[in-house]
């Protein structure tokens, strides 16, 4: 079904007010410019700019609704005098005894005004005998409550690959005719850049296009690593999403060797899937202690597989309004869909979406959202989930076929925590053959990745403020000093490993 239909169907139904939330303003006005006219309906537009007039259809008001709204006659356009003041307009609508869709553009400022919320409800509940429609259309819209249940939203569609295709041999033409020359492009630079625009908005994608053109007459690839930086830029402007460059290799985590294994042999399947496949690896848990190097391994994940690393930051997500949690959820989870191939880190996953009561429903709803995505996404959106408390997350989450695999990171044994001392050592341009491994990993039974760590840079500031080098017995100094994470947390570390002994794969 095309856009237009299901927007058609959309204003057949009896929901007074629609919702568009986009950035393509003009897109949006030439659709339901389109509809009006092949149905014969007025159309109205409404900005604090222009005021209220008709811009397509029958003409929006007749002589008997002018005069209801206080006037005799119109203005340009079909406008009632005064119309830019959002009162007015919002008057001029209701008295109107025609049916009509009326555009509101850009009237998010004016939703906190009680009157003006009121004269939309008192038009919402007149739908039945004027079949009047309301389109509010803004890059952010968030409706009072008393509004929303007389709403519903629609969302334009992004291009697909056909699409943006067409984009490219559009902006290739117009360079042609302004220019003079042909456009130079490489046939697997072209294929590459229509892979990176996926998930913009035609605007966006036309943009960037021009912009790669009008730079040099050509597409290159190195066009396609400017236009995949742009793409970045644009859709992580919201924040909810976070891009993290400082991903590790898997070479840099010590142990994990299962879990390097298991992504190993899905490597081919994601590549497959971002190709257009549907069987594809959908994500992992990784439960363990903290320190123990989730949250590495989740960033190694993204440099084994070569695509970006986002992380959803829950704390930037939850907004107290109503609604706008959930709102934000699915923006971020959208923007996720628009960067595949990619992986989506949700760091501490337990602490956004516990189901308890404290926070009227919305961790409930926001848990909903998140598995109704991960029920029907089918782009290559890999999630690597950590958490540390197993007690906080829902069963629905955790079940297979939300998550591939749940994989418990336990302390490290003497072989890993000898390798995670070379690493660091090495890391710090201090040659691990030059130390006693083997002492060094005996001496740090029950300890952690991050508490190894932290012992080699402190026995690296101890040697600073010494004058003197880093040597085995000085790190060790350092370990006897330190009180393990195992030790603190001894009784919860047990019950953690308890619950994980029969239901998670390891990860060594």
């Amino acid at each position: 079904m095309t856009e237009r239909a299901d927007l058609e169907i959309l204003l057949a139904s009896h929901y007074p007010l629609v919702t568009v939330t986009t950035f393509e303003e003009a897109r949006t006005v030439d659709l339901f410019k389109d509809i009006a006219r092949r149905r014969e309906l007025p159309l109205g537009c409404w900005t604090v700019s222009d005021g209220l007039r008709g811009i397509a259809g029958p003409p929006l008001f007749t002589a008997d609704s002018l005069r209801l709204a206080g006037n005799e006659t119109a203005g340009d356009g079909g406008a009632a005098p005064s119309s830019r003041d959002p009162e007015a307009a919002l008057r001029a609508i209701r008295n109107n005894a025609q049916a009509g869709i009326y555009l509101l553009l850009d009237f998010h400022p004016f939703l906190d005004e009680p009157v003006h919320v009121r004269l939309i409800k008192e038009i919402a509940q007149d739908h039945e005998r004027v079949r009047m429609k309301l389109v509010f259309v803004s890059h952010d819209l968030a409706l009072p409550g008393e509004l929303r249940r007389f709403a519903c939203a629609f969302q334009l569609s992004l291009p697909n690959k056909l699409e943006l295709g067409r984009i490219v041999s559009e902006e290739a033409a117009i360079w042609n005719v302004q220019g003079g020359s042909r456009v130079r492009a490489d046939a697997a630079a072209v294929t590459a850049l229509i892979s990176n625009l996926g998930g913009l908005t035609r605007s966006d994608a036309r943009r960037l296009v021009r912009n790669a053109i009008q730079d040099d007459g050509a597409i290159t690839h190195a066009d396609v690593g400017t236009v995949a930086a742009a793409k970045r830029e644009l859709i992580g402007q919201d924040g909810l999403l976070a891009f993290e460059f400082d991903t590790a290799d898997l070479a840099e985590v010590g142990g994990f060797s299962r879990l390097k294994a298991w992504l190993a042999q899905r490597r081919q399947a994601f590549v497959g899937a971002a190709a257009g496949h549907d069987d594809r690896p959908r994500g992992v848990l990784l439960l363990g202690v903290q320190g123990g190097g989730k949250s590495l391994a989740a960033k190694a994940v993204a440099a084994a597989w070569k695509v970006p690393l986002l992380r959803l930051d829950f704390g930037v997500l939850y907004n107290k309004f109503f609604g706008e949690t959930e709102r934000n959820m699915r923006e971020a989870l959208a923007s996720a869909e628009a960067l595949a191939p990619c992986v989506l880190w949700c760091d501490e996953i337990e602490k956004g979406i516990s189901t308890g009561d404290y926070d009227s429903g919305t961790s409930r709803r926001v848990l909903g959202t998140l598995l109704t995505w991960m029920a029907e996404n089918r782009r290559a959106v890999f999630i690597v989930a950590t958490a540390n408390d197993i007690s906080a997350l829902p069963p629905e989450l955790v079940r297979k076929g939300r998550l591939d695999e749940i994989f418990f990171v336990d302390l490290p044994d003497a072989e890993v925590r000898r390798s995670i001392f070379a690493i660091h050592l090495a890391r710090r341009g201090l040659d691990p053959e030059t130390f006693d491994l083997a002492a060094l990993a005996a001496s740090s039974a029950g300890m952690t990745g991050a508490e190894i760590e932290q012992a080699v840079v402190a026995a690296r500031y101890a040697a600073a403020d010494a004058d003197a080098g880093v040597t085995t017995r000085s790190i060790v100094t350092e370990i006897e000093a330190t009180r393990p994470l195992s030790v603190v947390m001894a009784e919860d570390l047990e019950r953690l490993r308890a619950w994980a002994d029969e239901r998670c794969v390891r990860v060594d």
